[in-house]
C-alpha cells in the first residue's frame, strides 16, 4: 500500500510540474492584434458548426468567443485562453478563461467556445463583474447537438447559450462549471 500511495503522489507532482511548465500562463495575454486575428479565424468555424449559433449570432446582444482553450490534466487538470467580446463585427472587449479540476483525468485537448449573452441583463453581470465565475450570476445553457436541433430563435429563452467547437486531443468531456472569466487588457 505504501508503494501505491508513493507512485501515486510521484504521479502527482509528476504531472503538476509537467502541466506548469508546458501550460501557457493564462493570465499573460497576448496582443489585441492576435486575439483578434484567432476570433476572426474562429467565428466561421463556430457557424459552420451549428446551425443554432448560426441562427442566434444575428440576434445576441453580443458573442464571446474563446477561439482557443488548452485543457490538459493528469489527476489535476488546467484550461485556460484568451477571447474577444463581440457586439456584431466589433470587439469590445478582452476576456481569459482558466480554470482548475481535480479528480481522474489524463490527458490533453484544444477546443474552442463562445458565449451568446440574449439580454442586456446578462451583458451587463459580464461587463460589472470582476471576475465572472461560470456556474455563479445568470445561468448558461450548453447547446449540445440534441438541443441545437431545436434551437431557433423563436425558442431560445434563456440569457445565455454556450457552443463549443474546433475540438481536438484526447480529453474526457468539456466543462464550463467552475471557469472564471476576467476582463484583460492586452498590449
Amino acid at each position: 500500500m505504501t508503494t501505491y500511495i508513493r507512485s501515486l503522489t510521484a504521479a502527482f507532482i509528476l504531472s503538476f510540474t509537467a502541466m506548469l511548465t508546458l501550460f501557457p500562463c493564462t493570465a499573460q495575454a497576448t496582443s489585441k492584434a492576435k486575439i483578434d486575428q484567432n476570433v476572426n479565424a474562429a467565428i466561421p468555424q463556430l457557424l459552420a458548426s451549428s446551425p443554432a449559433a448560426r441562427q442566434l449570432w444575428s440576434e445576441a446582444k453580443a458573442v464571446l468567443v474563446f477561439p482557443s482553450i488548452l485543457k490538459m490534466g493528469f489527476i489535476i487538470g488546467v484550461q485556460g485562453g484568451n477571447g474577444a467580446l463581440r457586439v456584431g463585427d466589433v470587439t469590445v472587449g478582452y476576456y481569459n478563461t482558466a480554470s482548475a479540476s481535480y479528480g481522474l483525468q489524463a490527458g490533453i485537448q484544444e477546443f474552442g467556445y463562445a458565449l451568446f449573452f440574449m439580454s442586456d441583463s446578462a451583458l451587463q453581470y459580464l461587463k460589472k463583474s470582476g471576475g465572472w465565475e461560470i456556474g455563479i450570476g445568470p445561468s448558461i445553457v450548453v447547446v449540445d447537438a440534441g438541443i441545437a436541433k431545436a434551437l431557433t430563435t423563436t425558442t431560445a429563452r434563456k440569457e445565455i447559450y454556450a457552443f463549443f467547437f474546433s475540438q481536438k486531443g484526447l480529453m474526457a468531456g468539456l466543462g464550463l462549471q467552475g471557469s472564471k472569466i476576467t476582463r484583460i487588457d492586452p498590449d
